[in-house]
């Protein structure tokens, strides 16, 4: 394809853009009080990531300078510049944000106090609570000129302790400490009790603070001050090149030198004295000014996703309650019923809890020879490794498929690829340089003396606590056009020197690039003919420089484009050159996490589910999978659905130019809210089909 004059995203400036529509979540009146609370949470939570991965990569690249540009597609010192200004600009939103909010509970009679507004009886309770619950979690570090300063992990939040008599001017007369926060092993919320129909809580930082002079009784200074500081640490995993070493060992070291990371960014309290901060500043070798960010009170507020729910239920959102499945709740056998037809699941529209009854089932039936399975993420104290585990109790052969280096879960991942393997599990790691990110199951049943396979083909983790807040899909099959394939994937797995081919599964690193451009192509000949064609694309990020020209291709050649992405959208819309693209992002109380591709094929669609981004990581770098739907009725349900998202006029915002955010208006003056739409859809046609 020729090089045009096509503009494209910045990939990081579009990230930054789908946080600001979480923080909108937060800023929403729409939005019940607490559930603005935990949006800032997440707001908090993705920023803290996204500085441990991408703002790190992009520091490493400014060091090789102008031969960074090819590798990146733009100039890392201009784009952390502009990162740094937007995270600069949002921060103060934030902090507005948090203020109001804490206004609005108040109204609601629920108080988030501080040391210094607490009464005398609530003083001895939190003195109390400090005393049996706290104390023996705090390691104070007293900072010595004869002692290394201590290394501070990225995803700690410490207190810079200053300990000083007179007014601290003399240097003799000064002691700095570190306390790091135990927020990970002990709730950063204490709530004290009820008081007239009020509702208190205070923070575990103020905790500490309130009770700082008897942390530090030995010490026998005049005054005791603690300032909350965070260092976000470059997280990308350095892993050692040596044969000798096995890939768990490599990843521990790698997640142990986490700790050890550069600063990429040092947040403190902007009412720090600057005797301690030039004290912190030079003993962490902190120079780039831009890497310094004056702050409130408080970091890491990702604890907030965990906001204690007290108060009226009018609150927090209406739980959505998962609709059955009518079709497999009237079989006795989950292999019967998708023997028979195949089978989408929505989450958490309907409940994961089928998933784990076809692994429960499988693992005790006699006609079960062999399970095998791809895990990615998995849940704590997981359901999918407790059936799996079952499973080879009952003599089923296990295959599992880990993929250790699912970023910021290592440790989780090492901990099950361990235990599965001292259940007698055959575990396997994957494939050097390439992720295994697809969802996959394939389990072998003997029936009447022959091998019938039963394949699972999902957009989502095998994980039952995700499943309740991320909207993904699961396709269950017994066609043979498709397990036949699924086979091969596994059989890539064991011997990935040989090579493949696949006629429906779209198999990344192997054709899924080849089969999107050739669909989109086809697209683009039938407008061309005067044929119904369009294209609609629903993925959580689209950043490929060549999967972005085939759509500003089908643009310019009539072809209508719609997009819904979540998060990172390289394409830009409503140019010249993408007058025919309409592009969307969805931010509700549920994340949108599946892949849905349409394809309107001369007016009979296409359509297809998997595990793939349109990313160059994820069509050339991971193992994916995404599988063509056959079941027209399936095939017009997943339609329906991905319409519903398109006539959001609430939680979608549009994707242009400037990145806005602007919420989509779609002229009808009824109101289009797509998750709570979609939850009524299901339940509608389950009802249609009790009738």
């Amino acid at each position: 394809m020729a090089k045009k004059s096509w503009e494209y995203q910045n990939r990081e400036i579009s990230w930054l853009s789908f946080n600001e529509r979480v923080l909108q979540e937060a800023m929403d009146p729409n939005v019940p009080l607490l559930e603005r609370m935990r949006f800032l949470g997440i707001y908090s939570n993705n920023l803290d990531e996204f500085f441990r991965v991408r703002v790190a990569t992009i520091s490493r690249m400014i060091d090789y300078g102008r031969k960074a540009i090819p590798l990146l597609g733009y100039d890392p010192k201009v784009t952390l510049k502009e990162i740094l200004r937007i995270n600069r600009q949002q921060m103060l939103l934030f902090q507005e944000t948090y203020k109001e909010l804490k206004k609005l509970l108040a109204s609601h009679e629920i108080f988030i106090l501080d040391e210094n507004e607490l009464s005398e009886e609530q003083g001895e309770k939190v003195t109390n609570y400090f005393r049996n619950h706290v104390r023996s979690s705090l390691v104070p570090l007293m900072i010595e000129d004869k002692r290394p300063f201590p290394t501070l992990n990225g995803k700690g939040i410490y207190f810079a302790v200053k300990l000083y008599n007179g007014d601290g001017s003399s240097k003799k007369d000064v002691q700095y400490s570190i306390i790091e926060i135990p927020s990970q092993v002990i709730s950063r919320f204490y709530v004290l009790p009820e008081d007239e129909g009020k509702k208190y809580i205070i923070l575990l930082d103020d905790v500490i603070r309130f009770c700082l002079a008897e942390i530090y009784a030995t010490f026998e200074f005049e005054n005791v001050e603690a300032y909350t500081i965070k260092f976000t640490r470059d997280e990308e995993l350095d892993m050692e090149d040596n044969v000798s070493v096995s890939l768990i060992e490599k990843l521990e070291s790698g997640i142990k030198a986490r700790k050890r990371g550069d600063t990429v960014r040092f947040v403190y309290d902007r009412t720090m004295p600057q005797d301690l901060l030039d004290f912190l500043l030079s003993n962490n070798a902190i120079e780039e000014e831009d890497n310094i960010v004056a702050g409130g009170r408080y970091h890491n507020f990702k604890d907030f996703i965990d906001f204690p729910v007290i108060g009226a239920k009018r609150l927090r959102y209406k739980p959505l309650p998962a609709v059955k499945h009518k079709y497999l709740e009237s079989h006795v056998s989950l292999f019967t019923a998708i023997k028979e037809k195949d089978i989408l699941l929505s989450y958490p529209y309907q409940s994961f809890n089928y998933v784990i009854d076809l692994l429960r089932e499988a693992a005790i039936d006699p006609k079960v020879r062999s399970i095998k399975i791809t895990l990615y993420r998995v849940a704590k104290n997981s359901k999918v490794i407790n059936a799996l585990i079952n499973a080879a109790k009952n003599g089923k052969a296990v295959t599992v498929i880990v993929e250790l280096q699912a970023r910021f879960d290592e440790e989780n991942n090492i901990y099950y690829a361990n235990k599965l393997q001292e259940e007698g599990i055959k575990v396997n790691f994957g494939i050097a340089g390439l992720k295994v990110h697809t969802k996959i199951i394939l389990i072998r049943r003997k029936e009447t003396n022959k091998n019938v396979y039963y394949a699972h083909i999902g957009t989502g983790n095998f994980n039952e606590k995700t499943s309740e807040i991320y909207c993904d899909h699961s396709f269950l099959t017994a066609n043979t056009k498709i397990t036949n394939e699924v086979k091969k994937v596994f059989a890539f797995f064991k011997d990935n020197y040989k090579r493949h081919v696949f006629r429906y599964l779209l198999v990344s690193p192997f054709n899924t690039r080849r089969q999107f451009i050739k669909l989109v192509k086809t697209e683009i000949a039938n407008a061309s003919a005067g044929l119904p064609a369009g294209v609609t694309i629903k993925v959580n990020n689209l950043n490929d420089e060549e999967m972005a020209n085939v759509l500003y291709e089908a643009s310019e050649a009539g072809v209508k484009v719609n997009l819904i992405v979540r998060s990172i959208c390289s394409v830009i819309p409503q140019q010249a050159y993408s007058e025919n693209i309409h592009a969307i992002s969805l931010v509700d109380r549920l994340l949108e996490h599946s892949r849905v591709m349409i394809f309107t094929n001369a007016g009979d669609a296409k359509v297809y589910i998997g595990s793939a981004d349109w990313m160059t990581r994820n069509i050339d770098r991971r193992v994916e999978v995404t599988v063509p739907i056959f079941d027209p009725a399936i095939k017009q349900e997943l339609i329906d659905m991905i319409n519903i998202q398109l006539k959001d006029n609430t939680k979608s915002r549009v994707w242009n130019a400037d990145l806005s955010n602007t919420y989509v208006v779609t002229g009808s003056d009824k109101e289009m809210r797509a998750q709570i739409a979609t939850h009524e859809y299901l339940k509608k046609k389950l009802e249609t089909k009790k009738s």
